[in-house]
């Protein structure tokens, strides 16, 4: 799998595996906020897996690029609501179409007749993964 996200491109810093110049975080908080519209701060975090501080950043750098607005949410006034721009949409939607290019070249590149079996096999590890606990304890050091 480690192999796998390096070989894929998943560790590049400033532009996605789809050639975006964007960091992986901000292109998938784009994408979750064109399907879901409208998150508290709390609710991307949970989305994209990532803890207060960072989503807290990372909605910053989009505020600063002009993708997202925030605002103070209605219900509590501790919580900031995160909502598409218009450029952050059409940004989004760049995002979409770019990342739905480079996976189907990638799937293009198994033979047909094995593509459903990836396609099911990728499932049953997406719900392994989700199965797993949110944040694993650091290994035992081994004592020298």
């Amino acid at each position: 799998m480690q192999h796998l996200f390096r070989r894929f491109g998943a560790l590049a810093a400033e532009a996605t595996p789809c050639g975006m110049p964007l960091s992986m975080p901000h292109a998938h908080a784009l994408m979750v906020l064109l399907v879901q519209r409208d998150l508290s701060q709390q609710e991307l975090g949970r989305e994209l897996c990532i803890d207060k501080s960072n989503v807290a950043r990372l909605c910053a750098r989009m505020v600063e690029a002009g993708h997202v607005t925030q605002r103070q949410s209605e219900q509590d006034g501790r919580s900031r609501r995160v909502v598409l721009t218009a450029r952050g949409k059409r940004m989004a939607q760049q995002v979409e179409a770019s990342s739905g290019a480079r996976f189907r070249t990638l799937l293009g590149g198994v033979q047909p007749a094995l593509r459903p079996l990836i396609l099911e096999s990728l499932r049953h590890l997406v719900a392994a993964v989700d199965a797993l606990p949110r944040s694993v304890p650091p290994p035992e050091r081994i004592p020298k």
